[in-house]
């Protein structure tokens, strides 16, 4: 576990790492002594960010280690490459006289998801690892909140869909609400039908593995309900209206909106939030074979509305509207679904910054400022009612894509679509979310992302704080 990379003992053999900007390093190596600074020239260390420079004692341990940052005084994620690049061994972080609160919290966190690494396929490395120690004052118990459910939507998307269908993530789910007290049930194949989830089969139906409805609570009836609804399309081909093989490559990780919730879910059981949580995860592989739905059909769905299907490429928003439907039945005071939704998303706003729909200002406000804080972007984008018209059908209540022609706010109308599925919510929101990025970062390693879940775990123990 991630956990273990970080402790609060300080051995007599911990190295200090200094965490210097140009300045910071200049007067760091001149208290060093003159073989240092030469040491640093000849090594073309300046204290720039992501340099590390260990310098050397005379009997060949490390006199010191620098470690280049934009501000010291609050790294950030810079720790978070820490892992790859110290040798192994205890190190604790030297943040200088301006560290800012939470400073150590946070380069610890990043420390230790920097230090991820997805090894199910292949021989786990037996190498020791550089740990790093912090100080008396830093919450591990509370870190390892965040690592646990962060670790649990990493490995849930980086696990390959011939081994994560929609029998193995629903057997996920339930295992995490059963360690932790909680109870769910699992709605499969034809009998989606007979329970009234026309669209969540409709979209599962041509796969070999049937589709599934996964539904879990946990927590006391009697605390404010807070409902998450993750998409869990395992793998999509596009169905009939099939996507290119490169379109395809990354389509493991279509089920990220359901590994999100899942590693949320886990952050507030474990944290004991004072609320009664429910999750639904519509399980399902988009495939493609005689029985697939097909673009022209109109569908019936659990609200009542009927869909005509523009693209059967756009089946997320399809099985999340039925669980949307489901959800918004019992009135939670707070309702979000999370998915890998749309391509738009990434045009306007890239795979690191994913787009917030909700007509609760407040919401959106406290959200910003927790995703601020913790360093977990998002952006606010708008429920613009008047492209509601561009989902207009001729021959159905709703199309679920946008028939404009133009192609335009393919996010925002994916957006508009789903909240045709909710009125009794108090809040809701909606979290378009990549859940994987392209290329490491410090403490993002390239692969599945747990994205906007820490910021969201933060606006929640604000909002519902545990006794």
């Amino acid at each position: 576990m991630l956990t273990s990379l970080l402790a609060h003992d300080v051995s007599a053999s911990t190295v200090t790492v200094c965490l210097v900007d140009k300045d910071r390093a200049a007067s760091r190596l001149a208290d060093l002594g003159p073989a240092a600074v030469r040491f640093a020239e000849a090594s073309g260390f300046d204290g720039g960010a992501g340099q590390l420079l260990a310098v050397p004692a005379p009997d060949g341990s490390f006199k010191a280690v620098l470690y280049g940052v934009a501000s010291p005084g609050r790294p950030g994620f810079a720790a978070g490459d820490l892992p790859k690049k110290l040798a192994p061994g205890d190190y604790r972080l030297d943040l200088g006289d301006g560290g800012a609160a939470g400073a150590e919290d946070e380069a610890a966190l990043a420390f230790a998801l920097g230090a991820y690494r997805f090894e199910r396929y292949s021989k786990p490395s037996d190498k020791p690892r550089p740990r790093l120690m912090v100080g008396a004052g830093v919450d591990l118990e509370a870190i390892g909140v965040i690592l646990s459910g962060v670790q649990i939507a990493r490995d849930l998307i980086n696990t390959p869909a011939n081994d994560l269908g929609p029998a193995e993530l629903a057997d996920a789910m339930l295992a995490l609400f059963s360690r932790n007290g909680g109870q769910g049930n699992v709605i499969e194949g034809d009998a989606l039908l007979s329970a009234n989830f026309p669209m969540v089969h409709a979209v599962g139906r041509a796969s070999a593995r049937a589709p599934r409805l996964v539904d879990a609570t946990w927590g006391e009836m009697a605390h404010p309900k807070v409902t998450l609804v993750g998409k869990g399309v395992v793998f999509d081909t596009g169905g009939l209206d099939i996507k290119p093989a490169s379109g395809m490559a990354l389509m493991k990780k279509d089920m990220g909106g359901a590994a999100n919730v899942l590693g949320l879910a886990a952050m507030i059981m474990e944290a004991r939030l004072p609320v009664r949580l429910r999750v639904i995860v519509p399980a399902v592989e988009n495939a493609i074979s005689g029985d697939a739905f097909r673009p022209g059909d109109v569908l019936a769905s659990r609200k009542g509305l009927s869909v005509e299907i523009g693209n059967t490429d756009a089946e997320g928003r399809l099985v999340l509207a039925d669980a949307l439907a489901l959800a918004d039945e019992e009135e939670p005071e707070l309702l979000i679904d999370m998915a890998t939704l749309t391509g738009a998303a990434r045009v306007a706003l890239g795979p690191e910054l994913p787009p917030l729909y909700t007509d609760d200002d407040a919401f959106a406000d406290d959200l910003a400022a927790s995703a601020e804080a913790v360093n977990d972007p998002l952006w606010r984008l708008p429920l613009w009612r008047p492209y509601e018209s561009y989902l207009d059908s001729r021959i159905a209540d709703i199309n679920h894509i946008n028939t404009s022609g133009a192609g335009f706010a393919g996010s925002i109308t994916a957006a508009l679509f789903l909240s045709r599925f909710v009125g009794k919510a108090k809040t809701w929101a909606h979290l378009d979310i990549y859940g994987w990025n392209p290329s490491d970062r410090p403490g993002r390693p390239a692969g599945g992302e747990a994205q906007t879940v820490r910021a969201l775990f933060a606006c929640l123990k604000d909002r519902y704080p545990p006794a």
